[in-house]
């Protein structure tokens, strides 16, 4: 059993950790959200297009450096579990590249193996959407509709790049789906700007992974939609309610001031008027009961 002191050895130790994890996440935060920006670009233009070799060497490299900061805040942080079940999507974000090697399946053109990819592709997507949400919240705060505009735009394209793989041509052509899909990134972008504004459109999803991604696109414009119009209809409200507010203001100091200083002054009038005759009345009465004169008995 453990003595008290031995006790406060360990709560000082863990404490120690945590302050250290934190002087880590404060120094390596910088570089960090800047290689997630970058990231998310090199995801979108793989997505798209495809990476040259050099910028598949870049993308791996990113992953090595993601892959180092979260080793060592692990290995920091005191308690194991709890690290990982703040952080599990990073830690899948950081799994999915070692799975890349499933593309090798594209050259043996079996259906099932086309399907695990793109749902790994799906997975990816999402992971990486969330780390360069929380790069766009570091960077901007979790408030403020300049964070929401910026998140929003992330959203887009990102979640365009993702419709495009998984509703381009090629892709329902592998899926053996009858379909036009989207025949490029820039319509998938007009695809998913539509659905954002929650306007939709007239295609729809064909592959499960782009039903699923298109479920998710809606439900985040249901839910930031609704909050971007709110905050620009209060803004003109609050707009139209100053500008009320200051013409009703300017016309009492000039119009109706006076006017209320006019009927104060004839009520001042009025009560000193009043008053004078009250005392005249007084002063009557008393001077009439002085002079009758006094009963004799």
């Amino acid at each position: 059993m453990r003595t008290q002191p031995e006790h406060d050895s360990q709560q000082q130790l863990k404490h120690e950790r945590w302050a250290l994890l934190e002087q880590i996440n404060a120094l390596t935060d910088k570089p960090m959200i800047v290689l997630s920006f970058i990231w998310l670009a090199l995801l979108i233009l793989d997505f798209t297009g495809g990476l040259s070799p050099f910028l598949q060497t870049v993308s791996y490299i990113l992953w090595g450096l993601f892959i180092l900061d979260f080793a060592i805040e692990f290995m920091i942080a005191p308690h194991k579990l709890d690290y990982l079940r703040r952080n599990w999507l990073t830690a899948v974000s950081l799994l999915l590249p070692a799975l890349r090697i499933l593309r090798i399946f594209r050259a043996l053109r079996v259906l099932r193996a086309a399907r695990a990819l793109r749902s790994i592709s799906l997975l990816r997507l999402v992971t990486s959407l969330n780390r360069g949400m929380r790069a766009v919240a570091k960077t901007m705060g979790r408030r403020g509709i300049g964070y929401i505009a910026s998140l929003t735009l992330i959203v887009t394209f990102a979640g365009a790049a993702g419709m495009y793989a998984f509703e381009s041509p090629a892709a329902l052509s592998e899926a053996q789906i009858e379909a036009t899909g989207l025949v490029n990134y820039g319509e998938a972008v007009w695809w998913t700007a539509m659905i954002m504004t929650t306007m939709g459109s007239e295609y729809w999803p064909k592959t499960g992974e782009g039903r699923i991604l298109g479920w998710l696109l809606s439900l985040y414009a249901f839910a930031i939609f609704g909050y971007i119009t709110a905050t620009i209809a209060s803004y003109f409200v609050g707009q139209d309610a100053a500008g009320d507010q200051a013409e009703g203001t300017g016309a009492l100091s000039a119009q109706e001031t006076a006017t209320l200083r006019h009927e104060i002054a004839t009520l001042q009038a009025h009560v000193a008027a009043l008053t004078h005759e009250l005392q005249r009345g007084r002063a009557v009465s008393l001077t009439s009961s002085t002079d009758q004169p006094m009963d004799k008995r």
